[in-house]
């Protein structure tokens, strides 16, 4: 051998492969050390999913205290100004450190799992988005050991009231590093999702074979990178005007009060969509599960997301109506046309369950239970959109009740279902059915009682962000029944938690895969290895690969399908393939 060949060294194989081939990589710490500075994907998306859980379950509890105030009229369980406090924390807990994190923690998981690769693109800055979200909200939370208290201006931080004459105390502050460092964090983590599925997916996985999971985390990433630096730039000037005199929204110095709500919203309304497509990608992954059929429409799936996603960035005003300083007209023309490629989602979902042998177990029950909701959100969206309707109701409790349904139909159901439904992959043990239907059942109804009634309320008049209200307002029957509606919701998060403490100790072992998936996160064991395959995948033909393993004469015949087929299928008009009539049996009927 010469000293050139010597000198030539083959390029070394990528992480993947090297996994794959046998080699191992670096040992993971243990015990504490490894939920403190794992870079392992799997293990910081369990952390964002557990610490953003803790974050609802204290913004669970200020609710509480809100319709403990509002049970009765001209209570004082809490002073107006911690009303005020509460109202603000419990916003901001739920939209910037809930939802929106408990769907990154989720993509972190599963993930790198649906696109047959090892880890996240960027492991170390992974593990640095997760300790800057924490960070933020501890750092969010800690207003309230202020001595002025936590912030109290509302979630959406509206001037002048956040500015620093109206609201002067250290609890604004600390409300807006949080916020700073959260929708840094989210920046971050949505580079790192979308750097893995472009250059770290299996190389056999095109974009259109991808799951509808991971493709609507890659529409969400790029939605946070649109909207969040708006937010943080907005934040950053309201922090100057509070200490620095910058001005920018002091009417009294030239600036313009307004322009706060303009970019807030112009971040707010992508929020929406950033925290509900996730979910929608979570309902889409269980729906054909427990329907024993391929997903119907999977291309119009993927194009209804992609336009959802465009037409949110226009629609920001739709919350600006009221203001009288926007182009009503187009505004609402845009708002109404965002439903027509969710109508789009609802249609493909009810597609793929028709004709289906439906197994109601927790993770489909959540998700029917998702659709039912979400649709009154949509519906009552679809009023809010028109001014004549919006001028009527705006600020009031009707808006309240639509916010909850879009919101918590739209994500919250969707985070049930997500845990019932890979929990077991997570822990490797099976969560109880009796307690997921106590926690379903009481949470469904519960969510109805609470928020159904509150559209009546805003109907009759009651304003919202109120602490008290009087008797003769006629408005405490419905607000009692509100209120009783949050206790069955607060017994059902109790369910939830003893079936998931009581399971990850005791429960049924839940094998590779319990529920005969589709996608690739269950093609490993559960929990999945270090490097998240042992062995060969199978081959990936579409975006359901162990579903065509189990299934090899119906992915041979999509191979062969015509191009009219295969035409009305990218526009949701029919199915890739003709569904098996029971998918758990091995010849298809």
């Amino acid at each position: 051998m010469t000293l050139l060949e010597d000198a030539i060294v083959p390029p070394p194989e990528p992480p993947s492969q090297v996994a794959r081939s046998g080699e191992r990589p670096q040992p993971q710490p243990s015990g504490w050390l490894k939920w403190l500075t794992s870079t392992d994907h799997k293990v910081i998306g369990l952390s964002y999913i557990v610490t953003s859980f803790a974050f609802f379950l204290i913004a669970g509890l200020l609710a509480g205290v809100m319709r403990g105030q509002l049970a009765q009229p001209e209570l004082t369980l809490v002073s107006n100004d911690a009303y005020n406090q509460i109202f603000t924390m419990h916003g901001s807990l739920m939209l910037f450190l809930f939802i929106g994190p408990f769907a990154f923690g989720l993509a972190n998981y599963m993930v790198p799992l649906q696109i047959g690769a090892d880890d996240m693109a960027f492991p170390r800055l992974n593990l640095f988005s997760y300790w800057l979200f924490l960070g933020g909200g501890l750092t969010m939370m800690s207003g309230f050991l202020t001595a002025g208290g936590a912030a109290a201006f509302g979630w959406f931080g509206y001037t002048p009231l956040s500015s620093g004459i109206y609201s002067p105390g250290l609890g604004g502050d600390v409300w807006l590093a949080g916020v700073a460092l959260v929708g840094f964090s989210g920046i971050l983590t949505a580079v790192n999702v979308l750097a893995t599925v472009i250059a770290m997916r299996h190389p056999d996985m095109g974009m259109f074979q991808m799951p509808i999971f991971t493709w609507n985390m890659v529409v969400t990433s790029v939605a946070v990178l649109l909207a969040f630096p708006v937010l943080t730039a907005a934040v950053v000037m309201l922090f100057a005007e509070r200490h620095f005199g910058a001005h920018v929204f002091d009417p009294t110095a030239g600036g313009v009060p307004l322009l706060w709500q303009h970019l807030f919203w112009f971040f707010g309304h992508p929020e929406v969509y950033i925290v509900v497509l996730p979910y929608f990608g979570v309902i889409t992954e269980t729906i054909p599960v427990f329907s024993r059929r391929p997903l119907f429409g999977y291309i119009g799936l993927v194009f209804a997301t992609l336009a959802i996603a465009g037409l949110s960035v226009g629609v920001w005003a739709h919350h600006m109506f009221a203001t009288g300083a926007v182009l009503l007209p187009f505004f609402s023309a845009v708002s109404l046309l965002i439903a027509v490629p969710t109508g789009v989602k609802m249609f493909n979902w009810i597609g793929t369950m028709w004709g289906g042998q439906i197994s109601f177990k927790t993770p489909m029950l959540f998700s029917v239970g998702f659709l039912v909701s979400f649709l009154m959100g949509g519906v009552t969206g679809v009023m809010l959109a028109s001014p004549a309707i919006d001028f009527h109701v705006t600020d009031s409790y009707f808006v309240v009740a639509h916010f909850h349904y879009v919101l918590i139909g739209g994500s919250v159901f969707g985070v049930f279902a997500a845990i019932y439904y890979w929990f077991p992959k997570w822990t490797g043990r099976m969560l109880s059915e009796t307690l997921g239907k106590w926690h379903f059942w009481l949470f469904f109804i519960g969510f109805h009682m609470t928020f159904l009634v509150q559209h009546m309320l805003g109907l009759a008049g009651m304003p919202r962000r109120v602490a008290s209200y009087e008797a003769t307002d006629g408005f405490t029957t419905l607000n009692v029944i509100s209120s009783v509606g949050y206790l069955f919701q607060f017994a059902s998060i109790s369910f939830l938690l003893w079936n998931v403490w009581r399971s990850w100790r005791h429960g049924d072992v839940a094998g590779d895969d319990p529920w005969e998936g589709y996608t690739l996160e269950w093609a490993t064991t559960s929990p999945p290895p270090p490097h998240n395959f042992d062995g060969p995948l199978p081959p990936i033909t579409s975006e359901r690969p162990v579903f065509d393993q189990r299934h090899r004469e119906l992915a041979k015949a999509a191979e062969h399908r015509s191009v009219i087929p295969g035409a009305l299928g990218a526009v949701g008009l029919v199915d890739d393939v003709e569904a098996p009539g029971d998918a758990t049996s091995g010849d298809g009927t």
